[in-house]
């Protein structure tokens, strides 16, 4: 038995679950719809609106009939009364004796009373219909027990009685089993003991026209409601309809369909939103259209300058070298003048290649070159490019690779570009401390990260970084001279692969630089295997360089620090790098 019982118990507690789980999804369910529709908001609305209205006036109308039917059955049972009354005194005249007699002459006279009733009613009185009646004698010092009465005396309710004893009309509503009556009571007094005349009309006629009343409202307001709930509905959705229109015309716009436009059908205020909403397309396609051809001649002009200069250029370049080769025959000014016109026309070849790639980026006509490989072997030869740049500087490059090898589809290339790029702009801004290269790998993701500690950022540079030609501080000594577009050429061959390179940086407190990349081409990449805030601080022996400050806090979404630099080039005689990053 206590294992049934238990059972049940569990069975019970289960179901209540289930419910509640049922109730709950509903409820979230109803919230969405809620929140995501106007028309069920306002359909529902006028649902629970018109409701209340509804139940509000089917009180109001259910009280008004039932009180003008009771005061109607209450005029005309009083008018019966006072004829019943009549007839009962005539009939009543003269001493009635005994109480034996007494009894024989009430209830003869309740006969007389029934039948001249009927034949004498007026049309008012006529409105009370039938009625039980009933005549006592009885003193108001006497118990009822000892009352002598004719026709259903015990029906008759005793507050109603003790108030006819003492000769007042009175009325009550009286419940007797299922039968709900009327009563009305009146004294006769034509006879020398007291009599009481009580008449008892029954509600039936008068419960059954309520109870259809009320059949009638219900039915009439369930119906009302559906109507209401239809018509909003309807309303609603008129209006609705051309506003959701309105909404996938403008996320298709919104796609990259320019010449989608609404139909305007009429003149009323839809037909205005349909026309402002062609207008305003009609005039953003234009721009659109005007900032593409502009941005096409604009990359079109600086290709077609960049090509048009490697022709003059080839020529100084070779004026340049001769001079420079006999420039131990030249006064030491002179000798001083053809060093400084070299290293300004490797500087300006250098802006030519950057104005050529990032030329061709900007008309999506550059390639991936992807192949599975080995990252390792990337970020050591990108580490050898710019040793010399970083012995100048006095900095030492610190590698932190993990034993085994870290394989993903990448284009080497651009690979090693972005990280030459970011050394040499660790470097140039790393007052000589140490620079810190990380790899690390996830399932699905690679990252490495460049980590300086020197000048950093203040607040808001983090946002211009990768934007072409910006430096965060011109008036600067900078021990190299790159190009303005390396970090913006970075930042596009990590799109092209698909990664990202966000940044972060700190005042006196250094800067970071983390490049993103999947494992495989197109493979969504969810977490970066390195922070790129809570790095180790400056590496040991490391030219006192300071720990990164607490409450920086580093931005996530990958587009922050300085404007870029030049791409590194390596001399192959000397090893000196004679191209990398301008920052900042």
């Amino acid at each position: 038995m206590r294992n049934r019982l238990t059972r049940f118990g569990w069975s019970a507690v289960a179901l209540a679950r289930r419910t509640a789980s049922y109730g709950r999804r509903k409820a979230v369910a109803f919230g969405e719809l809620w929140r995501r529709s106007v028309q069920f908001r306002v359909t529902v609305s006028t649902l629970a609106l018109s409701s209340a209205v509804v139940f509000v006036l089917g009180l109001v109308l259910q009280n008004q009939i039932i009180e003008r039917l009771m005061d109607t059955k209450e005029r005309a049972a009083f008018a019966q009364l006072q004829v019943v009354v009549q007839t009962a005194e005539n009939e009543l005249v003269g001493d009635a004796g005994q109480d034996e007699a007494l009894r024989n002459r009430l209830g003869n006279a309740l006969k007389k009373v029934t039948s001249s009733s009927v034949a004498t009613q007026d049309v008012e009185s006529s409105a009370a219909g039938a009625f039980e009646p009933v005549l006592a004698a009885g003193d108001p010092d006497e118990s009822t027990a000892h009352a002598i009465s004719a026709g259903p005396y015990e029906k008759v309710p005793a507050g109603l009685r003790n108030f006819v004893q003492n000769n007042a009309q009175a009325k009550q509503i009286h419940t007797i089993g299922s039968t709900t009556y009327l009563v009305v009571g009146a004294p006769v007094t034509t006879t020398t003991r007291p009599l009481q005349l009580y008449l008892l009309f029954p509600l039936t006629t008068e419960q059954n026209t309520v109870a259809t009343v009320q059949n009638t409202l219900l039915v009439g307001g369930l119906v009302l409601l559906l109507l209401l709930a239809s018509i909003s509905n309807m309303v609603t959705r008129q209006v609705v309809r051309p506003v959701r229109r309105a909404a996938a015309a403008a996320e298709r716009f919104a796609e990259g369909e320019l010449d989608r436009r609404l139909d305007v059908v009429g003149e009323d205020d839809l037909a205005k939103l349909a026309q402002s909403y062609n207008e305003m397309a009609a005039s953003i396609q234009r721009q659109i259209r005007q900032l593409e051809e502009f941005g096409q001649l604009q990359r079109r002009f600086t290709s077609d300058v960049s090509h048009e200069l490697r022709t003059p250029l080839t020529t100084v370049r070779m004026a340049a070298d001769v001079l420079h080769a006999s420039r131990e025959q030249f006064p030491a000014g002179l000798a001083r003048s053809t060093e400084l016109l070299v290293d300004e026309l490797d500087r300006f070849e250098t802006l030519l290649r950057d104005l050529l790639e990032i030329s061709r980026l900007d008309a999506g006509v550059e390639e991936l070159a992807a192949e599975l490989i080995d990252v390792r072997p990337i970020a050591r030869r990108a580490v050898e490019q710019v040793k010399v740049l970083a012995g100048t500087a006095g900095s030492v490059i610190e590698l932190d690779l993990p034993d085994d090898e870290v394989t993903a589809e990448v284009d080497a290339r651009r690979v090693e570009r972005i990280l030459r790029n970011l050394l040499a702009n660790a470097i140039d801004h790393g007052e000589g401390k140490p620079v810190l290269l990380r790899l690390a790998a996830s399932d699905n993701a690679l990252a490495l990260t460049v980590r300086d500690y020197g000048v950093g950022l203040r607040p808001g540079e983090a946002e211009l970084v990768f934007n072409r030609f910006w430096r965060a501080d011109p008036s600067r000594n900078r021990r190299t001279g790159g190009t303005g577009l390396g970090l913006a050429i970075s930042q596009e061959d990590a799109r092209l692969h698909g990664g990202r390179l966000d940044a972060w940086g700190a005042v006196e407190g250094g800067s970071c630089f983390r490049l993103t990349l999947p494992r495989s081409t197109g493979e969504p990449i969810e977490h970066s295997p390195l922070p790129l805030r809570d790095l180790p601080a400056l590496p040991a022996g490391g030219g006192g360089g300071t720990e990164e400050p607490d409450g920086a806090e580093p931005p996530e979404n990958g587009e922050d620090r300085d404007s870029g630099s030049a791409d590194g080039a390596v001399n192959g005689q000397t090893g000196a790098v004679s191209e990398h990053e301008e920052a900042r």
